[in-house]
């Protein structure tokens, strides 16, 4: 959430920043408006306490009982005006804060201005593209003819969107599982088993209500969401606390089932298993000081890539421009790779520096040493990756003439060092 400070005395930062992103300003005004009522109502509130305060003090001196009486009676009405600008001033904050809620992020300077995804940067392209002497083939072709993807069956338990994996199919997703957050906590991530369901507060504090409610998953009786990602349960994981500057930076890594409507996707990659509404994730993030908040966005990039690059597969790194920036972010790099038999690039990790957006949604905050005035941490998020498209890379891209797949070398012990996935 945005330091409404910001937009009282900058405004036209926050405007900028929302024409950047492609989105209307007019909550600008609404919310300079508010916030200057609240402040009126503020201090007639404190001028009629100050006078009441001191007529009181005057009524306990008082010996004609007519002139106290008229006082005390003048003071009601005195109570009764606080009371409700004490009604007004709950109306005005409640507005106030639901409408700041809206709004998005500040994108940093550092982020290229655009239209749409279709003005991203590509910053990298790193390995060989893979080459066949046959055509390969699309992971919904090559899954049922291995046995190990089911669509008819998913769509038979749940509905459209949804599958079944199979025997090495199963397995391969629990080993990019397993190999995924062993690698990340050598690189220095402390892994978390967190709920799959959450409060309301939580994922408020993450950023995702109220812009993406339809998207969600919810259980009307108990009032839990089904967590989106997993950032969302690592956001509420220090959500009210106040770190010692000595505990920072903190860095979580996490698998969590991920729950979406793709209500905004409708229509899109409807073959296959690149888009559902339930697919698995193993999340990287972190809490630190704002200074430390660039070395970890570039830490953070690293050990997605160092991810990818082990897998041996074909990546490319691309720079979000502010029209498709997310709505908390105020940077991000997308980590990309190539499936040779969907011939696409499939965003498998997107990197964000989410600044002190999430903190103050979720109260978090460090006491720096030598200091009595608390600070907003940082936090960052990344995907360290997102199944099943890494999995729909191995597939295609490590795929043979005989349809049988290679399984990279670096999964083999969470394979029962099975080196090659044939028909079962």
């Amino acid at each position: 959430m945005l330091d409404i400070k910001l937009i009282r005395e900058n405004p036209d930062v926050v405007r900028d920043a929302l024409r950047a992103r492609q989105m209307d300003d007019s909550a600008v005004d609404v919310l300079g408006r508010l916030d200057e009522r609240r402040r009126q109502i503020l201090s007639e509130v404190e001028t009629l306490k100050a006078e009441r305060n001191t007529v009181s003090k005057e009524i306990g001196k008082m010996k004609d009982a007519d002139a106290r009486n008229a006082k005390i009676a003048a003071m009601r009405e005195v109570g009764d005006k606080i009371k409700g600008l004490d009604g007004e001033l709950r109306e005005v904050d409640a507005e106030l804060t639901s409408t700041l809620a809206t709004l998005p992020n500040i994108p940093s300077d550092a982020t290229p201005y655009g239209v749409d995804e279709s003005e991203n940067v590509v910053l990298n392209t790193v390995g060989e593209m893979p080459s066949f002497d046959f055509e390969p083939k699309a992971h919904w072709d090559l899954g049922p003819e291995l046995g190990i993807i089911d669509f008819e069956r998913g769509v038979k338990i749940t509905g459209s969107r949804f599958y079944v994996l199979s025997g090495a199919g199963a397995r391969l997703q629990r080993a990019l599982i397993a190999y995924m957050l062993d690698l990340h906590m050598k690189q220095g991530y402390t892994e978390k088993y967190t709920p799959f369901m959450v409060k309301q507060e939580t994922v408020f504090a993450a950023g995702q209500l109220p812009k993406f409610a339809d998207n969600l998953y919810k259980d009307h009786e108990e009032d839990l969401y089904m967590v989106p990602t997993a950032e969302v349960p690592l956001t509420g994981y220090h959500m009210d606390e106040i770190f010692d500057e000595a505990e920072l930076p903190k860095a979580y890594t996490a698998y969590t089932p991920c729950f979406r409507r793709e209500k905004m996707s409708a229509g899109r990659d409807v073959r296959g298993i690149k888009r559902g509404h339930q697919f698995d994730k193993v999340e990287m993030y972190m809490y630190v000081k704002p200074e430390e908040s660039q070395a970890a966005f570039e830490k953070m990039v690293k050990d997605a890539e160092e991810t990818v690059a082990l897998l041996g597969l074909p990546y490319r790194i691309l720079q979000l421009c502010t029209g498709d920036l997310g709505f908390g972010a105020t940077i991000t790099y997308d980590i990309e790779v190539w499936a040779a038999g969907c011939n696409e690039w499939l965003e498998v990790s997107s990197v964000s520096n989410v600044g002190d957006f999430q903190a103050r949604r979720a109260n978090i905050r460090y006491r720096p040493e030598g200091s009595k005035k608390n600070q907003f941490v940082h936090t960052l998020n990344g995907s360290g990756m997102g199944l099943p498209r890494i999995m729909i890379a191995v597939m295609e891209n490590y795929q043979q003439a005989d349809g049988s797949i290679v399984v990279p070398e670096v999964l083999r012990p969470w394979m029962g060092g099975v080196e090659v996935i044939s028909g079962q």
